[in-house]
């Protein structure tokens, strides 16, 4: 046990920068995965929850394909446990040098349990839509803690300055706000559709057609918005202007997919896309927010005198 603990890293290194890139990697696959039980109708795949069914924990030849989809997502998940403990164990012995790594680590490791626990009300309640969209919401948060995490690694610990003009930084809080309410009205929009996770699942009984319009409305505000960032921040130049670059990317993209599946008639790879590109965009959100401040620039000692400085002295 004490080698163990003495191979636990001490500050950041390769290992840990690694483990954080997996980490968010896969709360991004599983959502991804999550996506594909909902769109091939394989939500009760398991029909009950801890266990796949009353009397296994695992799925059998006879739920077919369904079964093999839901079984798998939720061993996932699983793994996913598996890296948030070692991420919250890799950084135990730094958590006094480095509490924001720790308290990051340990809120990302509570989001695993809970999110299962939702999955499992979820089947419990036969897909309600309005708990699948609240396990979604759950995973864009994580998404973002994983982000943090991950900048974390990157950066110098101790205070920290802003490096934006005031108004930039309210537009900034601005467009994340603004995104929140498109993922938001997004979820029901997914809750009101084709796609239920199952053939009798409930719907939530709004106006899909409608939602879709709504859904775009704060998702145009959120590109313009987006595009007053990209000219603030490379008129000025600001250290913050390649991550608003990125974020404005994956804005595009995730337009001109959404775009595309609303006039295909919502085509089940096309929405499973655009529910992965929306944690893509919590990320890019969040690593703009998180660099609006950089470390405080620390002052160099004084170098040493020289011996002839010191005789002249």
């Amino acid at each position: 046990m004490n080698r163990i603990i003495e191979w636990l890293p001490t500050s950041v290194d390769r290992r840990l920068k690694v483990l954080g890139w997996v980490y968010l990697a896969a709360q991004i696959f599983l959502v991804g995965t999550g996506g594909l039980v909902r769109l091939t109708s394989s939500g009760l795949g398991c029909p009950t929850w801890p266990k796949c069914t009353a009397d296994s924990l695992v799925n059998t030849p006879e739920m077919g394909v369904h079964g093999v989809i839901e079984f798998g997502n939720r061993l996932l998940g699983v793994l996913l446990g598996l890296v948030a403990i070692a991420a919250f164990v890799a950084v135990l012995r730094m958590r006094r040098s480095r509490p924001d790594l720790f308290r990051l680590t340990l809120l990302a490791g509570l989001g695993i349990p809970a999110q299962a626990v939702i999955g499992g009300i979820s089947v419990l309640t036969q897909l309600n839509p309005y708990v699948v969209g609240l396990h979604f919401v759950i995973s864009v948060i994580l998404v973002g803690l994983c982000t943090a995490f991950l900048y974390r690694l990157y950066t110098v610990p101790g205070p920290r300055e802003r490096v934006v003009p005031l108004w930039f930084l309210i537009v900034t809080h601005l467009t994340t706000f603004v995104v929140a309410i498109t993922i938001a009205v997004g979820i029901l929009t997914t809750g009101s559709g084709p796609h239920a996770g199952d053939a009798d699942a409930p719907r939530n009984g709004l106006d899909s057609e409608f939602l879709q319009h709504v859904h775009s409305w704060p998702a145009y505000l959120t590109l313009a918005l987006t595009l007053v960032l990209v000219a603030g921040a490379v008129s000025l130049r600001l250290p913050v202007r390649r991550w608003v670059l990125l974020l404005l990317a994956v804005e595009l993209v995730q337009t001109a997919v959404g775009l595309t599946q609303a006039n295909l008639g919502l085509p089940a790879v096309l929405v499973g896309i655009h529910m992965v590109l929306a944690c893509v965009l919590a990320a890019a959100m969040t690593a703009v927010v998180l660099n609006l401040k950089q470390p405080v620039a620390v002052d160099a000692p004084p170098a040493p005198r020289t011996t002839s400085e010191t005789l002249a002295r």
